[in-house]
């Protein structure tokens, strides 16, 4: 994955300035670093973040639940991650179905 789209909306919830030829690996260690300083520093933005990026609570205490001692931010990252790759997709065969019918119409 070297995905600009996924780096710059994670740029702008963050409010990083990551590079956006960042590997997936390379962008979820980051991103757990900055999401176990929030655990520690910023709960409050943490969980605004995981509302403003869609992440499920229910998904995401499970899987807390089911990984006791691993790291939580690295698991935090990785769910973001693919949520926002998630909505990148849908939004992406939204506007092509959105194309495609106006085309369609003419």
């Amino acid at each position: 994955m070297n995905n600009p789209i996924l780096v710059n909306e994670l740029n702008e919830v963050f409010a990083l300035q990551l590079i956006p030829s960042l590997t997936e690996d390379e962008l979820i260690t980051v991103l757990a670093k900055e999401i176990n300083h929030l655990v520690e520093n910023d709960f409050h933005r943490l969980v605004t973040i995981l509302y403003r990026i869609d992440v499920s609570e229910q998904k995401l205490k499970q899987l807390l639940k089911d990984n006791p001692g691993k790291d939580a931010g690295l698991l935090i990252a990785r769910m973001m991650v693919e949520r926002q790759v998630q909505k990148i997709k849908t939004r992406e065969a939204f506007k092509k179905n959105t194309d495609d019918e106006s085309e369609e119409k003419w």
